[in-house]
């Protein structure tokens, strides 16, 4: 017997525990080398473990849904073991049971995502009995959505549903790590900063037509589309730039000024709300911007995102318009003192030169710490991004 064990990755410093998912062998099962045997759940990301040798699953050691450090053992493969055959038929006939049995379709060997895999999970499905439409098979979120959607069709209970104490039907699921690290954070923020929200409105017709104009050329030349949230990051460092305490943090009674603009992006993803780091976002073009963007918003969705990518930041952009959300107060990212709210940009009526004019307006929500941050800095950076937004031009010359 050669035993080769199976450990916890590496977490970062920040984090000090994380908790299994599902086991996708079982004892006794074969495994290939670099085969995926089970999901890792930190505060901020999932990590998948593979096998680090072909061979036989002889022992897990740490089960479902089990607290887990750095370095810990998870399992043991043994390297010099083979998968015990089938035992063989006899020559009597076989009983019906067993005729029934083989007559049912073979099962799929699909393999799921993370993020599919944390779908089909919370539903009760089998991955092996799911469709993938993704690479060699891989079942998809999309297919675990379909699949979660299918199975929510009516059928008979095979259970009573869970019930409340005055008999109504309701269901405790415990949160994940990163909604209990998020609900963690946004108490953290609102007890340790004092937030106030400052608001104004921008005229997005001259981004939306510069768009409009450039858009077919520059998915063309870049192979990413333009997109707007390029606009508002650039027009946030602009202002970042004018008022530099915007872009600065506490640390306990010192402020601390960031000389460079590691803007975060939230992005939504099937295991709640992540916020990874535009590095030196001051020194991205448009197009460079637009493809980090669009690469985080896969990865997010499936559960891709590297720790580094998820830590750090001097200044944070929300976006709820992609929601159809029409104004919000955006809590501050610790240790950021401040955030941006942007919103869906609607057709309203405004007033210019004294007339009635519709135009597509973005309201826009700048939420900040107060202890830091007085009320004029806020509203001045708060305007400047304005002003660069209804005049892009400003962007490129840097006035």
């Amino acid at each position: 017997m050669a035993i080769t064990e199976v450990l916890v990755p590496q977490l970062s410093e920040s984090i000090s525990e994380a908790t299994l998912l599902n086991w996708k062998k079982q004892p006794g099962e074969a495994v290939q080398a670099d085969e995926i045997l089970i999901e890792v759940e930190t505060d901020k990301v999932v990590l998948e473990v593979p096998a680090p040798a072909s061979g036989v699953l002889a022992e897990i050691v740490k089960g479902d849904g089990s607290t887990v450090t750095s370095g810990e053992v998870l399992a043991r493969i043994d390297t010099a073991a083979k998968a015990a055959a089938a035992p063989a038929a006899t020559p009597s006939a076989p009983a019906p049971a067993a005729v029934a049995e083989a007559a049912k379709p073979a099962a799929k060997s699909s393999v799921a995502s993370p993020a599919a895999g944390k779908i089909l999970s919370e539903k009760g499905i089998d991955p092996a009995t799911v469709e993938g439409t993704g690479r060699s098979g891989r079942v998809t979120k999309g297919d675990a959505l379909n699949a979660a959607q299918s199975s929510a069709a009516p059928a008979a209970p095979a259970a009573p549903a869970p019930v409340g104490l005055d008999g109504r039907p309701e269901q405790r699921v415990p949160m994940s790590r990163l909604r209990a690290r998020v609900a963690e954070r946004l108490i953290q923020s609102q007890t340790e900063n004092a937030i106030l929200t400052t608001f104004n409105e921008v005229n997005m017709q001259a981004v939306i037509d510069l768009r409009k104009k450039y858009k077919d050329s520059f998915e063309k030349e870049h192979g990413v589309k333009l997109g707007f949230m390029s606009f508002f990051v650039k027009a946030a460092v602009a202002a970042l730039k004018r008022y530099p305490v915007v872009n600065a943090s506490v640390d306990g009674k010192d402020i601390i000024y960031h000389g460079y603009f590691d803007i975060g992006i939230a992005v939504g993803s099937p295991r709640g709300l992540v916020v990874p780091i535009l590095r030196n976002a001051d020194q991205l073009s448009i197009a460079e911007i637009e493809k980090q963007i669009a690469d985080f918003g896969q990865r997010a969705q499936a559960g891709k995102l590297g720790l580094e990518e998820l830590t750090g930041g001097t200044f944070s952009i929300s976006n709820g318009g992609v929601f159809g959300s029409m104004l919000s107060t955006p809590i501050i990212n610790p240790p950021q003192s401040a955030i941006l709210g942007i919103h869906a940009t609607k057709e309203r009526p405004v007033v210019e030169n004294g007339q009635i004019v519709i135009r597509p307006i973005n309201y826009l929500a700048l939420s900040y710490d107060h202890r830091i941050i007085d009320g004029r800095e806020a509203v001045l950076a708060l305007v400047a991004m304005k002003e660069a937004l209804e005049d892009p031009q400003r962007l490129l010359l840097g006035v």
